[in-house]
């Protein structure tokens, strides 16, 4: 077993630094020294409802960058020292339907997540990568391009893959009217990939005062959903509306934006909602979400920023500082995405 050290949680909502072990490496595995990962709304919930000892151990952090360390022998993909990204998503049973379709992040048997998961060959709980190495299928991990800052592309493997596949299911580009609904970890980089494909670009916000963080992320206008005149004045005006929002909220105003055979999709609150059916009806609308990305999808979202110079707004700390990145994540204190600096986890051991 290889062991490491990274950030666990120890119940009540708070991590504590822990060693922590590795399994030897398979036929097709890569072991990567995380340099940087980013901190997801979904760490803090996964660590909030931890209830402590006695519990399979949480371990957070699902985007992440580094450098690989070592090969399996069957490894074709990477060498020791290259530069690599890895998402949510660390295996899948590459048989079924979707798989075959390249769309592992909706596997029948369910994909293997990169924490809180189950592994697939020996049943143990993945741990993630608040942690100074993780060892990972070369399948599942992807080349970090040239070009591409590690720390503020970190984010490109969850929020930004999250945006990106229904912004390629729906077509949008050149001509496409897109709207996106707040402007954190996912929005922001739902307006800049928007933007890069050619879309109008609009950024629905509850405050007048983001209109200048919009215009600087490439937004065309900004529509203030606190405004009854400006949400009429829009009303069946896009052909796509992102709704990034976390937290539970009304639909129905965001359903009127949606233009006709257009389309309303969930990104941000994953629980039951309510739809009064004559908001789809009329205008033919849909309703629709995503979850994360195959792997094709994800290596094409890396290349498009590439191309484009796109990367997160991140704001780098200490992975020392998690616990108060979880409290200013909580606050909504963060523009847009907190990044952990792995390294201080060297002078841990």
């Amino acid at each position: 077993m290889r062991h490491t050290t990274g950030w666990q949680a120890s119940g009540g909502g708070g991590l504590r630094r822990a060693s922590l072990v590795r399994r030897d490496l398979r036929a097709d595995d890569i072991a990567v020294r995380v340099d940087y990962c980013g901190v997801c709304h979904t760490d803090l919930h996964a660590v909030a409802a931890h209830p402590g000892p006695g519990s399979p151990p949480v371990v957070p952090g699902h985007e992440f960058t580094g450098v690989v360390t070592a090969t399996g022998p069957d490894v074709s993909s990477f060498d020791v020292g290259d530069r690599v990204a890895v998402g949510n998503i660390v295996d899948s049973c590459g048989t079924c339907d979707p798989c075959r379709a390249g769309q592992e992040n909706f596997c029948r048997q369910f994909p293997m997540l990169t924490y809180g998961g189950t592994d697939r060959h020996d049943g143990m709980t993945t741990l993630g990568a608040f942690s100074r190495e993780y060892v990972v299928r070369e399948g599942f991990a992807y080349h970090l391009p040239d070009g591409l800052d590690a720390a503020s592309a970190a984010p490109l493997l969850c929020a930004g893959i999250t945006v990106w596949e229904p912004l390629r299911a729906l077509d949008v580009g050149p001509g496409s009217r897109v709207a996106v609904v707040g402007l954190g970890g996912l929005g922001h980089l739902a307006v800049k990939l928007a933007v890069a494909l050619g879309a109008t670009t609009t950024v629905i916000t509850r405050s007048k005062g983001k209109a200048d963080d919009a215009r600087a992320l490439g937004a065309h206008e900004t529509l203030v959903s606190s405004d009854p005149e400006q949400m009429a004045a829009a009303r069946d005006r896009f052909d796509v509306v992102l709704d990034t929002i976390s937290a539970p909220h009304e639909l129905r105003p965001y359903l009127h934006l949606v233009a006709m055979d257009g389309t309303l999709s969930l990104l941000g609150h994953l629980g039951t909602v309510s739809v009064d059916v004559l908001d789809l009806l009329i205008g033919r609308k849909h309703l629709s979400s995503a979850g994360s990305g195959g792997r094709p999808a994800t290596a094409e979202l890396l290349a498009f920023c590439a191309r484009h110079g796109i990367t997160a707004d991140v704001e780098v700390l200490p992975s020392g500082r998690i616990n108060d990145a979880f409290d200013r994540l909580e606050r909504g204190d963060v523009r847009y995405r907190f990044v952990l600096d792995l390294a201080d986890l060297d002078a841990a051991r």
